[in-house]
Parts: C-alpha cells; sequence; structure tokens
C-alpha cells in the first residue's frame, strides 16, 4: 500500500500531547523536588506535596506514557498490518476526549478529590471517561487487526494486543466503586482483599503502560532504524508468552511482610524472580541484533537511545524482583530507593524508547529530515547524565534511609528519631533536583527539535526519509 493511504493526523495529534503532557509533568516534578528540601514551598493546598505528587505521576503517567503510546501505536498498527486505521474519525475523537480527561484529571488531583489508591487516584467520573477512551482505542486496535492486509503477526502487534486487553481489566477491576457524590466515592473492597486488589493493579498497570508497549516499540523501531533484523523472532514470541504468564502474579510482592497471607506473598516472590527470564530475554535479543554492527552505537545516533534505554530495562528487571526477596523488603520498603528504582525505569527505559521513536515518527511522516542530530545527541547525553545522577542519589539516600530507620542503641531503643532522618537526606535531595533540572534541560531540547523539524520546510532536491 502506498504511504500516502495511512492515517497519520491522530498520530501527530497524540504526539504532541505526550510532548505537553511531559513538560507539564516535569515542571510538578521538579517543584516537588525542590519542596522536599524547601518546604515553604507547599504555598497553598493547591501546591502541597500531597496533591501535586499524583498530579506529577498521572500527568507522566496517563498523559505523557499513554499519549506517546497512541501514537505509537497508530503507527505502528498501521504498518504492521499494512492497513489504515479502521476507524479515523473515532480515533480523532479519542484524542480529543483523551485530552480533555487528562486536563479534568488534573484539575480534579489539584483540587484534592482523590481515591487515594496508588495510580488509581482519579474520582469516578473521569474513571468513566478513562474506560471511554480506552474502549474507542480497542475498537480501532481489534478493527484495524481483523481488516488488515498483512496476516503475519509480528511480534510488536502481539504486545499490543496484550496492553489492550490487560488494561482494560485492571482499570475496570481495581476502580470499582460506590459513588456517594459527584466529587467523592469508596472502594468495593476492604481490608487485605483491597491492599491485594490494589496492587494487583498498580504493579501490573505500570507493567502494561512502562513495560509491554514499550517493548512493542523497541521490537519494531530497533531494526528499522539499525537497518538490521531482530536477532530472534522465537526469542520474542517467547519472551513475550513468558512475561504475560508471570507479570500478573506478581502484585502482591508489594505486601511483603504484611497482613497478606503468606502463601500470596511467596507466590508473588516466586513469579518476580522468574519475570527476570522473559525480561531479559528481550535484552539479550536487542543486544544480539546488533551483534558485529556495535560501530552503529557511535554512529547512528538513534541505536544509542534503543539500547541504553533496553539496558536500563534489563537493570530495572533485576532490581525489582530481588527487592520482592522478604529480607531485602524489609530494608527498602517506603525507602528513598523505590523512587530510585522506579525511575531509572521511567527515565532511563520509558522516556528513551519513546524519545527515540520520535525521533523516527515524526520526520516520516512529515516527509523532512529530523532538524538538528547534533541536538538529538546533546539530547540523549542531558538525560543520560540526568537519569544516572537522580537514581543513584535516591538509591544511596533509600539505603542510609534504611539502615537509620533500624539503627539501636545496646538497650533496644532507636538511635534516631525519624525527624533525624530526613534532615540527613537533604542533601540527596538537593542533588536529584539538580539532577531533575539536568533531565529536564534535555527533554526541552527534545520538544524544540521535533517542533523545529514539523517548522522546517523540505529542502528542492534532498531526499526525504525512507518511509519504509
Amino acid at each position: 500500500m502506498s504511504d500516502t493511504g495511512y492515517n497519520y493526523r491522530v498520530v501527530r495529534g497524540f504526539a504532541f500531547s505526550a510532548l505537553f503532557w511531559l513538560v507539564i509533568g516535569l515542571v510538578v516534578g521538579l517543584w516537588i523536588a525542590f519542596e522536599m528540601f524547601n518546604p515553604a514551598l507547599n504555598l497553598t493546598p493547591w501546591l502541597s506535596f500531597g496533591r501535586l505528587r499524583v498530579v506529577h505521576t498521572n500527568g507522566l503517567g496517563l498523559g505523557f506514557g499513554l499519549a506517546a503510546i497512541f501514537a505509537a501505536t497508530y503507527y505502528m498498527l498501521q504498518r504492521l498490518t499494512r492497513t489504515p486505521i479502521a476507524f479515523p474519525r473515532l480515533a480523532q475523537a479519542h484524542l480529543y476526549l483523551f485530552n480533555t480527561v487528562i486536563a479534568l484529571g488534573a484539575l480534579s488531583l489539584f483540587a484534592g478529590m482523590n481515591t487515594t489508591r496508588e495510580y488509581g487516584e482519579l474520582e469516578w467520573p473521569i474513571d468513566i471517561g478513562v474506560v471511554t477512551f480506552w474502549v474507542m482505542f480497542a475498537i480501532n486496535v481489534f478493527g484495524t487487526l481483523i481488516k488488515r492486509q498483512e496476516k503475519q503477526m509480528y511480534i510488536s502487534l502481539w504486545y499490543i494486543i496484550a496492553m489492550t486487553v490487560a488494561i482494560a481489566i485492571l482499570y475496570i477491576v481495581n476502580n470499582l466503586e460506590i459513588p456517594i457524590s459527584l466529587f467523592k466515592s469508596y472502594t468495593i473492597y476492604s481490608g487485605a482483599n483491597d491492599a491485594n486488589v490494589e496492587w494487583w493493579y498498580g504493579h501490573n498497570v505500570v507493567g502494561f503502560i512502562f513495560t509491554v508497549p514499550i517493548l512493542a516499540m523497541f521490537y519494531y523501531f530497533l531494526p528499522k532504524v539499525s537497518n538490521l533484523p531482530i536477532y530472534s523472532h522465537r526469542l520474542s514470541i517467547v519472551s513475550f508468552w513468558s512475561l504475560n504468564f508471570a507479570y500478573l502474579w506478581t502484585g502482591a510482592h508489594h505486601l511483603m511482610l504484611s497482613p497478606l497471607p503468606e502463601w500470596l506473598q511467596t507466590v508473588a516472590m516466586g513469579f518476580s524472580l522468574f519475570m527476570i527470564a522473559p525480561s531479559w530475554g528481550s535484552v539479550v535479543n536487542g543486544y544480539y541484533t546488533l551483534n558485529g554492527n556495535w560501530d552503529q552505537m557511535r554512529t547512528n545516533y538513534l541505536v544509542k537511545f534503543f539500547i541504553a534505554g533496553i539496558t536500563f530495562y534489563g537493570l530495572q528487571t533485576l532490581q525489582g524482583p530481588l527487592q520482592g526477596l522478604r529480607t531485602l523488603s524489609a530494608f527498602f520498603h517506603y525507602t528513598d530507593w523505590v523512587p530510585g528504582h522506579v525511575h531509572m525505569g521511567t527515565m532511563g527505559w520509558v522516556t528513551m524508547i519513546i524519545s527515540a521513536s520520535f525521533y523516527y515518527m515524526i520526520p516520516r511522516i512529515y516527509d523532512r529530515e529530523i532538524y538538528s542530530v547534533k541536538l538529538a545527541n546533546i539530547h540523549f547525553w542531558l538525560m543520560m547524565v540526568g537519569q544516572i545522577v537522580w537514581t543513584s542519589a535516591m538509591w544511596i539516600a533509600g539505603i542510609q534511609q534504611g539502615a537509620m530507620w533500624k539503627a539501636t542503641n545496646p538497650d533496644g531503643s532507636l538511635m534516631y528519631n525519624f525527624l533525624d532522618t530526613v534532615a540527613s537526606l537533604y542533601p540527596y535531595y538537593q542533588l536529584r533536583f539538580g539532577a531533575g533540572v539536568v533531565f529536564f534541560i534535555g527533554i526541552l531540547v527534545f520538544a524544540w527539535n521535533l517542533v523545529m523539524t514539523v517548522r522546517q520546510e523540505q529542502e528542492p532536491g534532498k531526499a526525504s526519509p525512507s518511509i519504509l
């Protein structure tokens, strides 16, 4: 099929929506990072840490993350099926509803409307909006797959299907609630069962947003930018089914040493350790794809984004399962080690892969070259340095924090009170803020590069980038 038959309008819409929510979410993140060592910035209840933190996580997780996933999915779906989007008007309505829901969700969280369920804080009217735009998305995914002209199902399509089905189940089951007013509801679950459902959702909704569709991008775009076939399609399929089998059993590793039944904690711990295998299957697949062509890390500006990203994914999927062990969980849980772990994934894995995917997509759908490869390289190094310093600061802070919480005097009394611990962490919080600024500058360079790519005119006689 001619490339002109594809619908890239909705891809562009979601791509630049993602950039917008990325910048907004990071501004909020920098504000709350500053609040951690300068509490005077809690100027009003609307700017308190408790409210801004959920605006930050939802703005980046749902606003940036989902918008980028929708953009890449609508692009990959058409290319891999050789079929235009099944329902283009529905896709456009999906774009408009999505941005409306994200904006209203952010406003409601600023106002203190919060269910207090991690990653599921939005109140019931906003939940209905989320479910509605997800149904619209799912109709287009499965409608396009049914109409596909390419019968071979490439691995990225399997990951897209898994995301579409799993997120729907997770979101609906976790957010079953009883409204008592327009702005307040209560979950139907209670006690240990409530905690179990919440972390079954909390862990897996992150996995099926920040792992599964990002792997779809990795498997599609790495061969495109490197001009090399993926090392092993069989390995990608084995990794896919293993990951999907194991992932949904791991949520209770967030509840180690809690009132949750011990057998359930043990099941989660076992499956968490098992998860190392399918995760590293994709890491190995990426590395071996470049076997004999590692010079591309120096000569191809996009390859290093993908390889750095998959490396951070591999490190993340070693660190996460090991944290699920009871002994390590007893030390690290509730410390700043955990934000360090999470942000290695979001800043190092997710944002690296999305950035490279956008650098590939945007020039092709606008039929022009990237504005500046030099700026893309600057963006890469600012992100790399910012992320490594950010996460390292939090890991060190978490180790110190855990050790101070557990330190005792000879008579068994605590050696430090809680405020001693907080005060000792200020240097790490300041370092985290500085690293966040570096990372944020990298994102501004990224956004500027893409905007200028769109604004520049194609030079006469200059070949446009390959559309394949």
